[in-house]
């Protein structure tokens, strides 16, 4: 499902406003965050930061 096809007059500044984010939007990133989650670790991360460090670090295995 694509949720920002629903707003296409938006810019990607103001989707991902952390204070506007439309709730569709972040209930979507929210579950895609879950799903990337339960592919690497039984724990869920501490946050979007300790997520994206893991996540380019696997990235990065990966292209050695």
């Amino acid at each position: 499902m694509n949720i920002r096809a629903n707003y296409t007059d938006s810019t990607l500044a103001d989707l991902y406003d952390p204070d506007t984010m439309p709730p569709d939007l972040k209930k979507a990133h929210l579950s895609l965050d879950r799903a990337v989650e339960k592919l690497y670790r039984e724990k869920p991360f501490d946050s979007d930061h300790e997520r994206i460090e893991f996540l380019l670090s696997k990235y990065k295995e990966m292209i050695s």
